[in-house]
C-alpha cells in the first residue's frame, strides 16, 4: 500500500510569512482537499529567514553533551557549479522497495463525539523563545527505559551516520519543500470542531503563483520522490515492527548519504510528512467523505478522534516535538546559506557549529522517528495501546535533547550572523572611502551609499510637505549634509534656520541649487529617543532622514573617522558630483550665516582675507545698539565672567576712569561660554544695581560665544598659521581668558585697543593715578595700552585650551597666543555642575 495521500492543491494559510512561500506548484504530493474558512486564523510555522533574526533560548541544558571537538564532521557542502539544482540525480530503479504493511487488528465502528472544545489539537506557531521542558520530564527519563540514557553518548551515535554521509556535489533547494511540509504540518493537526465549520475554498501559498517555480518544484519533486517514497514506507514498516530507533535511523541517513545535511533532513521530513498528512486528512474529512470514511475505519481513526481528550497530553508532546524538529532543520538551512564570501569554516564559530550539525542531523531523524512511532500506534494499535504504552515519556525527552541541540546552534549562528556583520561594515566602509576618491557623473552613487542604498525605499522627508520622498530629489544638486546627535539644540536650530532661509532666497538670485539634509546619528534608539527624534523633525523645513535606523554603521563610522563627527553638528557639504567642497561648514554657518553660500572651503577662505581683528567680527550684527555705539566712535568695554564681586569693582572703576579722562565710555555684559544658570544670576544683579548694559537673552549670549569658538575652529581646519595670524591670536586669548576667570576687550569703535585678562585691567584702572599723566601727552588710546602692556609684561600670564570630545577635528598642537610656544598636552576630566547645561565646544583649561 502506497503510503502517499492522493489529494488536490495545497490550501494556503491565512497566516503566513516570508518562510512559508515555496514556488508554485499543483503538489505531486497532496492534492486539494478544502480544510480552511476564510479568515480562519491558524499559527504559522515561521522560519527564520533574516540571519540577525536568531533568537537565543532560555532553555536549560539537557542530556546533550557536545560532540568530541577534535571529531571533524565536514562543512555543508557547497553545491557544485555545474550542478542543475533541479536535476536531482533519479535512485537506481532496481533498488527494492519495503512494501507498508498495515495492521490487521480489527476495530468496530464507533459513532463519532465531539471532543472537548478546550482541546486544541493545532493551531500551533514556530516560537521565537524555546519553552521550557516539563518539570517531571527528568523524572519520567529516570523511571523510563534506561536504554534512553545512552542519548548523552553523542559521538558513539553519530559515528554510524558519518560513515555513510557521502555527499556527490548534487545540491537541492530544499526551502520550498520544507514550506510545503510545514504547511501539511500545520494544516493536519486541527481540532474536529474546526473541521466541521470549514468552508469549501482551496487557499494556496503566494509563492506557488509563479508558473517558473512551479515547474522547477515539480521536476524537483519528481526527482526525489522515490527516495521520499522509500523513507516513508521504512518509517511505516519499521515502526510497525518495533525495530530499534537508532536501527531505523541508520537506515534513513544511509537512503540519503549522497545528499548534503539540509536536505537529508528535508527528506525524511517529507516522508514523515506523508503519513502524517493521511492520518490527519481523514481525520478531517472521515465525516463527509464516504471514501474517507472507510478508509478511516479501516485506520481506527473514528476511535481515536473520539478519544482526543485524553490523548491530548499525546498529541501535545508530539506537536511540540514536531515544532522543534522544524526549528532545527531551518537552523541547520540557515548555516549552509550563510554567504561563503563573509565566512568560511575556518571562522571558530562557523567550524563549531559544523561540528555538531550532525550530531543535530541524526538527533532530529531519530525524533522524526519516534514521531512516526507514535503516529503508526494510533492507526494500527488502537487508542487503547495509544493509552497504555510506557514509552510516552520518550517524545518529551528527544524535545528536550533537541531544544538542547537547537539552542547551542542558535548561539553559534548569532556568532557567525555578528561576524558576518563585521566583515559586511567592513566592506561597505571601504566602499564609502573610495566612492568619495572617485569621480561621478552626478551625487547619487554616494548618497545611497551614504544614506540609504536600496532604491524602493523613501529614505528622505520633506520638510515642507512632510511627505517620504526618494533620494532622487537631491540628483545634481549641492547638498548640504547636516549631521548631529539627537544632542542638538533648539538655538542651534533656530539659527541653522534663519540661515537656511536666507540662503535659500540668495540661491534663487545665483540660481545654484542646493538642499540641506539632516542625518541624524543615534547609537542606540529607545523609545524616548525616538520620540525626541520627531519632536526635532517636525518643524525642519528641509530633508531629513525618516527614521536613524536606516544610517548604517559603515555609514556612521565614514562619518566619524572621515568627517570628524564626535557630538556636535556638523554640515559637510557636497557638490552635484558627490564631492567634498567643505569638511565641516558649520562654522561658517555661524560666524557669517547666509554670507558664507555656497559654503565651500574658498569661500571661506576668501571670506577671512576680508576680515579683520575689530569690535564688527565679535558682534556680526548680533546688537544693533553695540553698532550705532561703534559708528558714534564710542569707547566700549565688552566683558564677561560669573565673578560678581570682581564685576562690581570693574565697572565702577571704569566709570571713574572714563569720568576722569571725559571719554565717552559704554560697557556691555556677554556672559560666560558655559555656566548659564550662574550667569542668568549674574545679570539679574547687574540689572538690578545698574552696573551696566547687559544682554539678558541667553540664546544671544550662546551665538556670541559659539561664533567665537567657530572663528577658532575655522582657522584651524583651514590650517593658518598661528603666529603669524592677528585674529586667531586675539580670539585665543578671549577664549583663553574666559576660562580662567574674567575678561574685557575694550574698543574705540572698530578698532580693539586692548583685549585683557580682567585681573590685569582692574588693576590698570586701580592704578590709574600712576598713569594718568601720560593721558595728557600721549592720549588715553596710547597710556591705556602701554600700561596695561607693562603690567602683562610683569605677570608672565599663560594660557589654557581643552577641547572637548564632543568637538569635531581636534589639532595635533596649538601654540600660545602669548608666548607663540607649542603648549604641552594633558589630559583633563572635568564635571560640569552647570544643571544639565553640555559644556563648551571648546573649554580652556590646559597649562602651557
Amino acid at each position: 500500500m502506497d503510503t502517499k495521500a492522493v489529494t488536490g492543491p495545497v490550501q494556503k494559510s491565512n497566516a503566513t510569512t516570508p518562510a512559508q512561500q515555496p514556488n508554485q506548484a499543483s503538489n505531486v504530493l497532496l492534492q486539494a482537499t478544502p480544510l480552511l474558512q476564510p479568515g480562519q486564523q491558524l499559527g504559522p510555522l515561521q522560519p527564520t529567514s533574516n540571519l540577525g533574526s536568531v533568537q537565543q533560548t532560555s532553555n536549560p541544558a539537557g542530556t546533550y553533551q557536545q560532540p568530541n571537538p577534535q571529531t571533524n564532521y565536514g562543512a555543508v557542502q557547497q553545491p557544485n557549479p555545474q550542478t542543475n539544482s533541479g536535476a536531482v540525480q533519479q535512485p537506481n530503479p532496481q533498488t527494492k522497495q519495503v512494501p507498508f504493511q498495515p495492521s490487521n487488528q480489527q476495530t468496530s465502528l464507533v459513532p463519532y463525539q465531539q471532543p472537548d472544545p478546550q482541546t486544541n489539537l493545532g493551531a500551533w506557531q514556530r516560537p521565537t523563545l524555546l519553552s521550557k521542558l516539563a518539570p517531571n520530564a527528568t523524572h519520567q527519563l529516570i523511571r523510563g527505559d534506561r536504554s534512553m540514557l545512552t542519548m548523552s553518548d553523542d559521538n558513539a551515535q553519530v559515528s554510524h551516520i558519518l560513515g555513510s554521509h557521502t555527499p556527490d556535489g548534487r545540491d537541492v533547494d530544499v526551502k520550498p519543500l520544507l514550506r510545503l511540509i510545514e504547511d501539511i504540518l500545520r494544516r493536519a493537526t486541527l481540532t474536529p470542531e474546526t473541521l466541521l465549520t470549514m468552508g469549501s475554498q482551496t487557499y494556496l501559498d503566494s509563492g506557488f503563483d509563479d508558473k517558473t517555480h512551479h515547474t522547477s518544484f515539480l521536476a524537483m519533486l519528481e526527482a526525489l520522490s522515490y527516495t521520499i517514497d522509500r523513507i516513508a514506507c521504512e518509517l511505516a514498516y519499521k515502526a510497525l515492527g518495533g525495530t530499534d530507533a537508532h536501527q531505523t535511523t541508520v537506515a534513513i541517513c544511509n537512503m540519503v548519504s549522497h545528499y548534503g545535511w539540509d536536505a537529508k533532513l528535508v527528506l525524511a521530513l517529507a516522508a514523515f510528512g506523508l503519513n502524517y498528512g493521511e492520518f490527519w486528512l481523514l481525520a478531517q474529512i472521515y465525516s463527509t467523505n464516504q471514501l474517507a470514511k472507510a478508509m478511516a475505519i479501516l485506520k481506527q481513526v473514528p476511535g481515536i478522534i473520539e478519544h482526543a481528550v485524553p490523548l491530548k497530553p499525546r498529541f501535545d508532546a508530539l506537536n511540540d516535538l514536531i515544532r522543534t524538529i522544524l526549528e532545527v532543520t531551518w537552523c541547520v538551512i540557515e548555516f549552509k546559506d550563510l554567504p561563503s564570501i563573509y565566512i568560511t569554516t575556518d571562522v571558530p564559530a562557523l567550524a563549531s557549529a559544523m561540528i555538531h550539525i550532525p550530531t543535530a542531523v541524526y538527533w532530529t531523524i531519530r525524533s522524526i522517528v519516534a514521531c512516526a512511532s507514535q503516529i503508526s500506534s494510533f492507526t494500527n494499535m488502537g487508542y487503547e495501546f495509544a493509552l497504555s504504552t510506557s514509552k510516552a515519556w520518550e517524545l518529551s525527552t528527544l524535545t528536550h535533547k533537541l531544544k538542547t541541540i537547537l539552542e547551542h546552534l542558535k548561539k553559534k549562528m548569532e556568532e557567525c550572523v555578528r561576524y558576518i556583520e563585521e566583515r559586511r561594515d567592513v566592506e561597505s566602509y571601504q566602499m564609502l572611502v573610495e566612492f568619495f576618491k572617485m569621480i561621478h557623473i552626478d551625487n547619487m552613487r554616494v548618497l545611497k551609499a551614504l544614506i540609504c542604498p536600496r532604491d524602493d525605499v523613501l529614505a528622505l522627508v520633506d520638510g515642507t510637505t512632510k511627505k517620504r520622498v526618494n533620494l532622487d530629489v537631491l540628483r545634481r544638486k549641492n547638498v548640504l549634509l547636516l549631521i548631529s546627535s539627537l544632542d542638538i539644540t533648539q538655538d542651534e536650530l533656530s539659527i541653522l534656520e534663519q540661515s537656511y532661509n536666507e540662503s535659500r532666497l540668495h540661491e534663487m538670485r545665483l540660481q545654484s541649487p542646493f538642499e540641506v539634509v539632516w542625518i541624524p546619528i543615534v547609537d542606540q534608539l529607545t523609545d524616548v529617543k525616538q520620540r525626541h527624534f520627531e519632536v526635532l523633525q517636525a518643524p525642519m523645513t528641509w530633508y531629513s532622514v525618516y527614521h536613524p535606523s536606516i544610517i548604517s554603521k559603515a555609514s556612521v563610522k565614514f562619518i566619524r573617522e572621515e568627517w570628524h563627527f564626535k557630538n556636535k553638528p556638523i554640515l559637510v557639504v557636497l557638490d552635484h558630483q558627490g564631492r567634498v567642497l567643505s569638511p565641516n561648514a558649520i562654522h561658517m554657518m555661524w560666524i557669517w550665516g547666509s554670507h558664507a553660500f555656497p559654503f565651500t572651503t574658498l569661500r571661506e577662505e576668501a571670506l577671512w582675507r576680508e576680515e579683520a581683528w575689530r569690535l564688527e567680527l565679535l558682534l556680526d550684527g548680533i546688537d544693533a545698539t553695540l553698532l550705532n555705539w561703534i559708528k558714534e566712535g564710542k569707547y566700549i568695554f565688552l566683558y564677561g565672567g560669573d565673578d560678581m564681586e570682581w564685576i562690581r569693582k570693574f565697572t565702577k572703576k571704569a566709570k571713574a576712569v572714563a569720568a576722569a579722562t571725559r571719554i565717552p565710555l559704554e560697557m556691555v555684559y556677554v556672559g560666560k561660554a558655559t555656566k548659564r544658570e550662574q550667569v542668568k544670576r549674574v545679570i539679574a544683579n547687574i540689572v538690578q544695581e545698574k552696573l551696566s548694559t547687559c544682554w539678558q537673552d541667553t540664546a544671544t549670549i550662546w551665538f556670541f560665544w559659539t561664533r567665537l569658538e567657530s572663528m577658532l575652529f575655522s582657522k584651524i581646519q583651514l590650517g593658518k598659521d598661528e603666529e603669524h595670524d592677528l585674529v586667531m591670536q586675539q580670539i585665543k586669548r578671549v577664549l583663553s581668558f574666559d576660562r580662567e576667570g574674567s575678561w574685557a576687550v575694550l574698543s574705540r569703535g572698530s578698532s580693539v585697543l586692548v583685549n585683557e585678562h580682567g585681573n590685569i585691567l582692574w588693576l590698570a584702572l586701580f592704578e590709574y593715578e600712576q598713569w594718568k599723566e601720560k593721558v595728557a601727552l600721549q592720549g588715553f588710546d596710547i597710556a591705556f595700552q602701554n600700561y596695561v602692556a607693562a603690567l602683562r609684561g610683569n605677570s608672565h600670564p599663560c594660557c589654557r585650551f581643552e577641547f572637548s570630545n564632543y568637538a569635531g577635528k581636534i589639532p595635533e598642537n596649538i601654540k600660545c597666543p602669548e608666548c607663540h610656544h607649542y603648549m604641552e598636552k594633558y589630559t583633563t576630566f572635568l564635571c560640569c555642575h552647570d544643571e544639565g547645561i553640555v559644556p563648551s565646544l571648546l573649554a580652556l583649561a590646559t597649562n602651557n
